[in-house]
């Protein structure tokens, strides 16, 4: 143990986090204003933040049995919070999904929760709150690397910005591994991936064209491109947004989409449209997150296979 952590100091942390425990409401029936538990409210949240889209999955983050995990999806699916359909890729496992009506509640949690940490910490200095983030961050990594075997938490990241050796192949693989596991897409959305990407990059020193990519050494996390050139005067095309599933829970998508935004405000555009479908609650928690509202939605096969295909529009500084 370091020497450092006392008896006396671990049981002081020991009884502010049990301080913490109760004010925010951990030890009543409901939690967030909700009739919930609390292992059905971070199920709302953790599959709204994109943590978690298996059962399995949500039994090893909220370190629940599988019985467990089996009643808690059964009551959110009959609540109508919830979809469970099969996983393609492992048939013993179930791919886990917010409804419309599960949406709104993450909504109502979120404002909840703001509110409830706004107000704690309305009254402290931008010292002290700087430190509380810090501090808190810092022990949810600790928790979370205590028994893995890997720097991955503590690895940097870089993001490279415009073409970069190999990100055309790597954007396309992670594209094409993904949605053939989890959506059945298969050459024709691959060969689309990799074809418009690759004529992007053609123009990709244009102004109003960029990607952002990041990378942890030499691997890429994620990816990101906005193209100022193909709806018109006025509007950016936010493409080929995707999130390396080994970067769960490291914050790269809210990091790509920032500075997504960052440069199309920064570069004078009146909007940002993206295009994608619907179920893909994560990546659609990020969009409605950085000012993205859904503005139409039908049915299409444009990438190969019918989906609900889904349009989303940002107004400039939202």
């Amino acid at each position: 143990m370091n020497q450092r952590l006392t008896t006396s100091r671990i049981d002081t942390m020991r009884s502010a986090a049990r301080h913490i425990v109760r004010e925010l409401g951990f030890m009543q029936k409901g939690l967030a204003g909700t009739d919930l538990s609390p292992s059905a409210v971070h199920t709302i949240i953790e599959l709204g933040y994109g943590k978690v889209d298996t059962a399995s999955d949500l039994g090893a983050l909220l370190h629940l049995e599988k019985s467990s995990i089996s009643r808690l999806v059964q009551k959110l699916e009959k609540d109508g919070l919830i979809t469970a359909q099969p996983d393609p890729g492992d048939m013993r496992s179930r791919t886990l999904s917010l409804t419309e009506k599960g949406r709104a509640l993450l909504r109502d949690l979120e404002g909840f929760g703001r509110r409830q940490i706004g107000s704690a910490l309305d009254n402290l200095s931008p010292k002290a709150v700087d430190q509380i983030e810090i501090g808190l961050k810092l022990f949810a990594q600790s928790l979370d690397t205590r028994d893995r075997p890997t720097d991955a938490a503590t690895r940097p990241i870089e993001v490279r910005e415009r073409y970069y050796s190999g990100v055309i192949a790597s954007v396309a693989l992670l594209h094409a591994t993904f949605y053939s596991q989890h959506y059945g897409f298969g050459a024709v959305f691959e060969r689309k991936v990799a074809t418009e990407m690759s004529e992007f990059m053609g123009r990709i020193d244009n102004p109003g064209n960029t990607t952002f990519s990041a990378y942890m050494g030499d691997d890429l996390m994620g990816s990101v491109s906005l193209d100022g050139e193909d709806l018109g005067e006025g509007a950016a095309h936010l493409r080929w947004f995707i999130v390396n599933p080994r970067s769960k829970g490291l914050g790269i998508g809210n990091l790509l989409l920032g500075r997504a935004t960052a440069f199309v405000d920064s570069a004078g555009f009146d909007c940002t449209r993206l295009w994608t479908f619907r179920g893909l609650d994560a990546a659609r928690h990020l969009y409605e997150k950085h000012g993205f509202e859904l503005v139409h939605e039908t049915p299409g096969t444009q990438w190969g296979t019918e989906v609900f295909e889904q349009e989303f529009v940002r107004q400039r500084g939202a």
